[in-house]
């Protein structure tokens, strides 16, 4: 008899918001609770098990929600897919592969390990806190920062504690040179990523000029969404068995 032949390891997919699960439902036949508690998504990518985890917006949640996913499933790998703003004027949609992630509140800096064969460029900039200054976006582009998040160094820190090894594929879904989001479109959202419907409706009362402008937005998330499950789908779907 031949040596027995075992899985592959099981790749971890972390998003913040239930917007970002939705384009990897289907290519990885994702099946799970409605609420997407970490651990409870499972599927399959060719031989290979996956699991996905929705964690919450900000450092706290998305600490918690991998520390959960990673004390219920033996993972091999852990990818950060979702949205990402850009400090420049880039295309709404292009793929950010960061090689350096920056941890805004310390600036203890984690590298990702590869995914696939496209090189790792910039910075990205993870911090609980929207950064609209001027003043505040040069010095990041003057640090070499080309897109900011909420989560990805949170996430590069639990899996540096428990010795997992971790990448990320996000997409732009803004500029901070558009001028659109600020605190109070940021408290659109609630923390676990879902509308908040109070208040979307106290701001189209407030701000019906910015409704065109708040579409656009909306629909550059979905496009960036789209993207990063895109490429992170292709590149774990282009690992050999053995790796993770």
């Amino acid at each position: 008899m031949g040596p027995e032949r075992t899985e592959p390891p099981v790749v971890a997919f972390v998003v913040a918001m239930p917007m970002e699960l939705t384009p990897l439902v289907r290519p990885l036949t994702l099946q799970g609770p409605p609420d997407g508690a970490a651990g409870g998504w499972v599927g399959r990518l060719g031989s290979r098990r996956v699991v996905a985890a929705v964690t919450g917006m900000g450092t706290a949640l998305a600490t918690a929600g991998v520390d959960r996913l990673l004390d219920t499933t033996e993972v091999g790998r852990v990818v950060v897919v979702g949205i990402t703003g850009a400090v420049d004027e880039v295309p709404i949609g292009t793929v950010v592969r960061p090689a350096v992630v920056v941890d805004g509140a310390t600036g203890e800096e984690h590298r990702p390990e590869p995914l696939g064969p496209e090189a790792l460029q910039g910075k990205m900039w993870t911090s609980d806190t929207l950064v609209t200054a001027p003043d505040a976006l040069e010095q990041l582009r003057r640090d070499g920062v080309v897109a900011m998040d909420m989560e990805t160094a949170a996430v590069a820190a639990v899996c540096r504690r428990r010795g997992v090894p971790w990448s990320v594929i996000r997409a732009v879904s803004d500029r901070a040179t558009d001028g659109i989001l600020d605190d109070e479109v940021f408290g659109l959202s609630n923390q676990d990523g879902t509308p908040n419907g109070r208040a979307i409706a106290a701001f189209v009362l407030r701000h019906p000029g910015r409704l065109p402008a708040m579409a656009r937005m909306a629909n550059g998330s979905r496009l960036a969404a789209r993207r990063a499950a895109e490429e992170a789908v292709s590149a774990v779907d282009g690992l050999d068995d053995a790796s993770a």
